[in-house]
């Protein structure tokens, strides 16, 4: 049984497409906060593309894609998140965007209604403090692309009861999803393995130990990844890795966590990776 029927996503970017959908197929009505009505638009063409992805691959049928569908909806009227009882919060990573837009949604929605964070980066209990009853609230850390990725980290704000952790297990169980329940320390417990080693591998590809390309088949083979952690890196965004290294530095002034120099002259170049076609091991078309 799922455990919250009503589900309420802020932002419908692509992590929050991607956290509606997961809601959506495990059969909670999912309603999408945006800023306007064209990024609305935008989340739900995304979310029916990547859905049609799953149909052309056989992983769901047409009738299935239809359904799930049916199950979002995007709204930009807070009013219209009044009867969630799951809020997660999925905005761009700055503590006071998210602080303000908690704040107001936890006024909306019922008392008892649970509010998470599905932020990769930031303080878990400094965000709980924006939100009225703060015992409701925790965090939520979906994996990209989150329809795929199994994993999801509950983390366990200061403010947060035990009966919320209880309840998030079990919604988590419910859309098929494995929860792992961490602390909040910077990096939870994913990332925090995570992001040393990606700057580690960025500063042996500066340091001309190999090429991107041999970098990424060695540390597959011989580690038996099943990605290598240059083509991940483009995957994930430059300049998302760049910002959370350079929070968990800032919060914990372990130089394992400093953004290489290499990476930070990417990003300043604009060298996103995936998203723009230039990063370590993406290329642009013809080069």
């Amino acid at each position: 049984m799922l455990e919250f029927e009503r589900v309420a996503v802020l932002g419908f970017g692509t992590m929050g497409a991607g956290i509606a959908q997961v809601a959506a197929a495990g059969g909670a009505q999912v309603t999408v906060l945006e800023a306007d009505q064209s990024r609305g638009d935008d989340g739900m063409r995304r979310l029916g593309e990547f859905l049609q992805g799953g149909v052309d691959r056989g992983k769901i049928t047409a009738d299935e894609r239809v359904t799930i569908l049916g199950r979002v909806r995007a709204t930009t009227t807070l009013a219209d998140l009044a009867d969630a009882r799951l809020v997660i919060e999925a905005v761009t990573e700055r503590a006071d965007v998210k602080k303000v837009l908690l704040a107001k949604v936890s006024e909306v929605v019922a008392p008892d209604s649970v509010i998470a964070t599905n932020t990769s980066a930031l303080s878990v209990s400094e965000l709980a403090t924006a939100v009225s009853h703060p015992e409701r609230f925790a965090g939520l850390h979906f994996f990209n692309p989150a329809p795929l990725m199994k994993i999801i980290e509950i983390v366990r704000a200061l403010q947060t009861a035990p009966a919320v952790l209880d309840r998030l297990k079990a919604f988590v169980q419910a859309v098929g999803k494995e929860p792992v329940v961490v602390k909040d320390r910077p990096g939870f417990l994913v990332n925090r393995l995570l992001m040393p080693y990606l700057n580690d591998v960025v500063q042996a590809f500066d340091d001309d130990l190999a090429s991107a390309e041999d970098l990424d088949i060695a540390l597959k083979l011989g580690l038996g990844y099943r990605q290598g952690p240059l083509e991940l890196l483009d995957m994930i965004g430059l300049d998302v890795h760049e910002h959370a290294t350079r929070s968990a530095y800032d919060a914990t002034l372990d130089p394992a966590f400093a953004p290489p120099p290499l990476l930070r002259a990417m990003v300043a170049a604009g060298r996103l990776g995936t998203k723009n076609g230039k990063g370590f091991r993406t290329r642009e078309a013809g080069k």
